[in-house]
């Protein structure tokens, strides 16, 4: 159980970490004239300087002998790495050529997404409720299909690609700087091949625009690792159901600061679709809301029972103890039965 403490400091983390994410799309536009590809491939360079040195301080190397014995591991990380730096370019791109309400949907209907894929890809069972929300997703994506006269690519895009790569990542199954250290070094030597490329063409922006726009894209490292850093350390205060509803932050954020910063257009039908998709999220979110209550009710009313009859299963044992002709009660029995059905509930979930 985490103290009070403990649980404010990670909400405060998630808060900071959800809070840049949402906020950073003042920053892209200042690495303005560099390309999005050119501030993606100087965001995987520096992104591994930057978790090198967070290596360094933490002092944690065991993992790549580990990694490098599992070839199936190393693989899907490579197709992490791939479907992040799709992300990460298409989103750079979105708000540098003034797509940021759109961008913003694509991670406002990511969870829903993330649904979808279970169901298809890993089988699962989805609630009444979880259906209901997939519907009114949907629903929201004919809405702005008809209203932009296309699909909304940019955010289906987004919302795909990040949802794949959690899948990939949960497959993976390692600690997240760890798994960005890795993604990076796969991810560095093409990164560097083109920017190598660039500057020899004449193309490069870094250091022909001045000292402070190679600071800035050097800076790009540290926008990208101090956010993932804040988020590790709210993943291990906060229960996973604060950090699900933390997540809205950065698209929230990101939506404001496309209407009401960079002025973006929001005719009827982008506010219509943006309602269905809020209203798929609200049915989400109140129905994990209203499960995790009922699993906690259901695990303390098991863990009430279970201690009562162990108490009657004590209290029996000491009258057998100073009379040994008294016939077993049900109590030890029923102690029994309620462990059983405890660890078997525990199991299940």
């Amino acid at each position: 159980m985490k103290s009070e403490g403990e649980q404010r400091a990670g909400l405060l983390y998630g808060i900071g970490a959800y809070g840049m994410w949402g906020l950073v799309p003042l920053f892209w536009p200042l690495l303005k004239p560099a390309g999005a590809v050119e501030i993606l491939a100087h965001r995987m360079v520096w992104s591994l300087a930057v978790v090198a040195i967070a290596l360094l301080v933490v002092r944690r190397w065991a993992w790549i002998r580990e990694l490098l014995a599992e070839p199936r591991k190393l693989g899907l990380l490579v197709v992490a790495a791939t479907v992040i730096s799709v992300n990460w370019g298409l989103y750079i791109w979105s708000v540098n050529t003034g797509h940021v309400v759109e961008a913003s949907l694509g991670y406002f209907i990511n969870p829903l997404v993330t649904i979808a894929m279970g169901v298809l890809l890993l089988k699962e069972r989805l609630r009444p409720a979880q259906w209901a929300a997939v519907g009114v997703g949907l629903a929201a994506v004919l809405v702005l299909a008809i209203g932009y006269g296309q699909p909304p690519w940019i955010s289906l895009t987004l919302a795909f690609s990040f949802a794949t790569y959690g899948l990939v990542k949960k497959k993976v199954n390692i600690g997240g700087l760890e798994s960005l250290a890795a993604e990076t070094v796969i991810l560095f030597v093409p990164a560097l091949g083109y920017l190598v490329w660039l500057g020899a063409s004449g193309d490069a922006t870094f250091g022909a625009e001045g000292t402070g726009h190679a600071a800035l894209l050097a800076a790009t490292g540290v926008v990208t690792a101090v956010p993932l850093v804040c988020f590790g350390a709210a993943a291990i205060r906060v229960p996973l159901s604060t950090l699900g509803l933390l997540q809205y932050l950065a698209p929230v954020f990101q939506f404001l600061l496309g209407v009401l910063y960079f002025h973006e257009a929001m005719p009827a039908e982008r506010w219509a679709g943006f309602a269905l998709v809020w209203a798929a999220l609200t049915i989400l979110t109140w129905d994990a809301l209203r499960t995790a209550r009922r699993t906690r009710a259901t695990a303390e009313a098991l863990r009430r029972a279970e201690a009562e009859a162990v108490s009657k299963a004590g209290a029996e044992a000491a009258i057998r103890a100073q009379s040994p002709d008294v016939a077993t009660s049900p109590a030890a029995a029923e102690a029994g039965a309620v462990g059983r059905r405890v660890e078997s509930s525990t199991s299940g979930d």
